[in-house]
C-alpha cells in the first residue's frame, strides 16, 4: 500500500485559518488551535452585527424623523399614519436623509401629510 502524505493539504487548511486571522494581537495570530477559535468567534460576531446594524439604522433614521416631524408640531406614527393615506412611498431612510439635507423638502411632505 502507498504512504499518504498530507502536509500538503493540512499546511493549506492552516493558511486558510492563519489569512483570517491575520492582525490580531498574541495568540490569536500565531497559534493554530486559538487562530480557530478566533476566526469562528470572529465570524459568529460578524454574523449577529450584520443583522445588528440593519435594526440600528432603522432605530437612528426614525429618531431623526421623530425630532424634524416634531419641530413641524407633530408626531412620529401621526406623521406614518399620514404618510401611508397621502400614499408616500417614501422610506424611513429617504426621509431621514431629508430632514437632515434638504429641510424645505421635508417640510413639504409634512405639508402634504397634513393636508391628508
Amino acid at each position: 500500500m502507498a504512504r499518504i502524505k498530507r502536509a500538503m493539504a493540512k499546511r493549506k487548511r492552516k493558511k486558510k485559518f492563519f489569512k483570517l486571522t491575520k492582525g490580531y494581537f498574541g495568540a490569536k495570530s500565531r497559534q493554530y488551535r486559538t487562530v480557530r477559535e478566533a476566526s469562528k468567534r470572529s465570524g459568529n460576531y460578524a454574523f449577529r452585527d450584520r443583522k445588528a446594524r440593519k435594526r440600528d439604522f432603522r432605530r437612528l433614521w426614525i429618531t431623526r424623523i421623530n425630532a424634524a416631524v416634531r419641530e413641524h408640531g407633530m408626531s412620529y406614527s401621526v406623521f406614518i399614519k399620514g404618510l401611508k393615506t397621502a400614499s408616500i412611498e417614501l422610506d424611513r431612510k429617504m426621509l431621514s436623509e431629508m430632514a437632515v439635507k434638504d429641510p424645505k423638502a421635508f417640510a413639504q411632505v409634512v405639508e402634504a401629510v397634513k393636508k391628508a
